[in-house]
């Protein structure tokens, strides 16, 4: 039986800091109230390049650790909510940028979990026996969605890329998932809204790019929903906590993940910042 296995895992993020007291310049805040809430202390914010271009640096380290040629990659998945444009893909553009010609490629928009939602798509695709090398690259310019004049959403995001090369292998890897939508609290956190008139449409709808996001109704889902997900995992492993050596979570805030330990009663340390 295949089964698929991580075999290099790479990052990217622009040269370019902005550290908290760059933000305090434009806009009401301070490096004690940032980071006092957030944990945060400095983002990355690119200053031309585009999510592509993030992308398909991760994706040539990826490469570049396995000594692998493009051309020997199936596909490529990049999870974004910050494509270059609606067409092409984010990730045709690596595709094309990389070299990959036998690669068909696609984006994958989940927001937050677009990444963990990619992988386990391709996960799936690699045991399904028909391919044998994946790209899994999550990517982000959310700086060009930013209102800078906002802090509660400002102060939070920068842009990079991450990714991964899954390979079909003989051992299982994967164990366990736990993977859940739930689109009616979509209002909590949007952004990307666009409409345009036609002859045949009445449409009274602004354009707004900007993110925007109810901070405590997004604390609450993750503290509630993301908690039952982690008990949920460890329920089906048969695992004692105790033996799970790490939790790698999204890395919204430092309060998020320390309320988060103290819910499902874990070491605080076992909790990975990055």
């Amino acid at each position: 039986m295949t089964f698929a296995k991580i075999s290099q895992a790479a990052y990217y993020v622009p040269s370019q800091v902005v550290t908290n007291d760059d933000l305090s310049k434009i806009m009401d805040t301070s490096d004690e109230w940032i980071t006092s809430r957030t944990g945060i202390r400095e983002r990355r914010i690119s200053q031309s390049e585009d999510t592509s271009d993030l992308a398909s640096q991760v994706a040539k380290e990826l490469l570049k650790k396995a000594s692998l040629k493009a051309k020997e990659i199936d596909f490529i998945i990049v999870a974004t909510i910050t494509p270059d444009a609606m067409m092409p893909s984010t990730a045709a553009c690596v595709q094309a940028k990389i070299g990959a010609v036998n690669a068909f490629a696609f984006d994958l928009t989940a927001a937050c979990s677009g990444f963990i939602f990619a992988l386990s798509a391709a996960e799936k695709m690699i045991k399904s026996g028909q391919y044998q090398k994946g790209l899994v690259i999550g990517a982000e310019v959310l700086s060009k969605i930013i209102d800078w004049s906002d802090r509660t959403t400002a102060v939070l995001f920068g842009d990079g890329a991450g990714g991964v090369l899954l390979e079909a292998d003989s051992s299982e890897h994967f164990l366990f998932e736990s993977i859940h939508s739930d689109g009616s609290r979509g209002e909590s956190l949007t952004s990307g809204e666009h409409a345009v008139s036609s002859p045949f449409s009445q449409v009274d709808k602004k354009d707004n790019c900007f993110l925007k996001m109810d901070g405590r109704a997004i604390f609450d889902f993750a503290i509630r929903d993301v908690s039952k997900s982690i008990s949920t995992l460890i329920r089906k492993s048969d695992m004692p906590v105790e033996a799970i050596d790490y939790f790698l979570l999204h890395q919204a805030n430092i309060r998020i993940l320390d309320k988060m330990a103290k819910k499902l009663a874990l070491i605080e340390k076992n909790f990975l910042l990055i």
